[in-house]
């Protein structure tokens, strides 16, 4: 598990990079933390570095978006998702093995969906504003 504390978004957009740099096809990140806490602007870095021009932007509304890169980015927002039967019903459970990235915020809703072998962050706003990140599953 590592720590990495970050002042700016521009900080929390360059560790997101960073990250997906060392991911390969198939790989699941759970992001956890709470409205605001920089899930999406993390997101927005691993997109970044996976060549993906267009405007990422949460799929609170949609529940996932689909972006074309050097890999297939899958981004879901459960926050609207109430049951993990609610989600199966979706019948997007396959990306979660398929050959892109997946990114999920508010991975917790489908706990027992979810590989084990995820990488998984977590997100917590600081008095200050600055964003302490966790991360496990993943070397720096």
């Amino acid at each position: 598990m590592t720590k990495i504390v970050t002042h700016s978004s521009e900080e929390t957009v360059a560790l997101g990079s960073r990250i997906a740099e060392k991911l390969k096809p198939g790989t699941v990140v759970s992001l956890h933390g709470s409205l605001g806490s920089g899930k999406t602007t993390f997101v927005k870095g691993m997109a970044r570095s996976l060549a993906i021009q267009e405007d990422i932007t949460s799929p609170s509304f949609t529940i996932m978006s689909e972006y074309e890169g050097t890999l297939p980015l899958y981004h879901l927002d459960l926050y609207r998702i109430d049951s993990l039967e609610e989600f199966e019903l979706l019948g997007i459970e396959e990306i979660l093995y398929g050959r892109g990235i997946t990114l999920i915020e508010w991975a917790e809703k489908i706990e027992s969906l979810l590989p084990v072998d995820r990488i998984s962050v977590s997100f917590v706003v600081e008095p200050n504003g600055d964003r302490t990140i966790t991360l496990s599953g993943i070397e720096l």
